[in-house]
């Protein structure tokens, strides 16, 4: 007996050493990553055609050689660009993104104010999207072949074939100018008082605060941005879930299952999208992240102050430092994103971690 149990102390031991080591093995990837993220960003903003200072500064004063050389040497743009690479690497180790030129605010300030909003939009869409997801795919995937499947499908493509940005201009045009069912733009009303900041989503920062009228506005508020950025999303997810729940019903071990009588409920919960997780999951990721970085032209239609309308202002505007910032919170997104992507499957998956 104490054989046994020594048997079984050595073997979780070693599950978690892989594990440990697995996950030791991406976070020094990760760093890697980030570097190159880093290097690529500052690299765009060089290559950039156009002058920052005469954009930043308009034609009048660009036109006064002093003006324009006190600016260039205030915001560093008068030092070689390799000197300007390794000053900007110092300032990110000490959290500093620089000043925008365009708002005179930290760039960091900006983002803070930038990101949850892009981040509360998308993490809504992205729990809708997997859930609803899920269930269709699920139902067209054991039903293959019947109607309920030809619908499915026949739905899911109709969502990627409608351009996000014309369905965000039809939602806004039929349920607020039309039908008043929701609010009108922005994150909440102009007679709405903003909640104090806690996590930077409103919905949540309202419930915490107990504003249950605060709460009510900005889910009105969120309603459209998110059901527009859900309809692509959900045809998307619903197709690769469909697809991955196929493979997995014609396995052994799920054909098993059914042979042994279990329900056809219990097969698919209990064994099909068990196995279907993984691929799901890197999908997932992928989706959430383009949630997160892609959302200017819904974000332009329902002028949500988000990261995309803070990315196109700023590249209008040729600020940048503020560019810089928005490909580096992008590529840190997708870094992240990755990251848990990858300890989820060493979780879930043993055989990931020796691979």
């Amino acid at each position: 007996m104490s054989e046994t149990k020594a048997i079984a102390t050595r073997t979780t031991r070693t599950a978690q050493h892989t594990l440990l080591r697995f996950l030791a093995r991406r976070a020094v990837t990760s760093v890697i990553l980030l570097f190159g993220i880093v290097l690529v960003t500052f690299s765009l903003t060089v290559i950039v055609p156009g002058d920052p200072v005469r954009a930043a500064l308009g034609e009048g004063a660009a036109s006064n050689p002093a003006t324009v050389e006190a600016f260039r040497e205030k915001y560093g743009l008068d030092q070689p660009v390799w000197i300007r690479f390794f000053i900007y690497v110092g300032n990110l180790l000490r959290g500093d993104l620089g000043t925008s030129l365009k708002s005179g605010q930290p760039v960091s300030a900006d983002l803070a104010k930038a990101v949850p909003a892009t981040a509360e939009i998308a993490f809504y869409a992205i729990i809708i999207s997997l859930a609803v997801a899920i269930v269709l795919g699920t139902l067209a995937a054991y039903r293959r072949g019947k109607v309920t499947d030809q619908v499915v499908r026949v739905v899911t493509l109709i969502g990627l074939s409608i351009p996000t940005f014309w369905m965000a201009i039809l939602t806004y045009q039929l349920f607020f100018m039309q039908l008043h069912w929701v609010s009108g733009s922005g994150r909440i009303s102009p007679t709405i008082t903003p909640p104090p900041r806690i996590t930077g989503f409103y919905t949540i920062d309202y419930l915490l605060n107990g504003d249950s009228v605060g709460f009510l506005d900005a889910i009105g508020h969120l309603a459209l941005p998110v059901l527009v950025l859900s309809l692509f999303t959900i045809a998307t997810l619903t197709r690769f879930v469909r697809t991955s729940v196929l493979e997995v019903l014609d396995m052994d071990y799920a054909r098993a299952a059914r042979a042994k009588g279990l329900s056809g409920g219990r097969v698919v919960v209990g064994y099909v999208l068990r196995g279907a997780a993984l691929p799901i999951l890197t999908l997932v990721g992928i989706a959430f992240g383009s949630l997160l970085s892609g959302t200017v032209l819904v974000e332009a239609v329902f002028a949500w102050p988000g990261l995309g309308t803070y990315a196109y202002n700023a590249s209008k505007n040729l600020d940048l430092l503020a560019v810089t910032g928005v490909g580096l919170v992008v590529g840190v997104f997708y870094l992240v994103i990755n990251l848990v992507v990858d300890v989820l499957y060493g979780v879930l998956d043993p055989r990931v971690r020796l691979s």
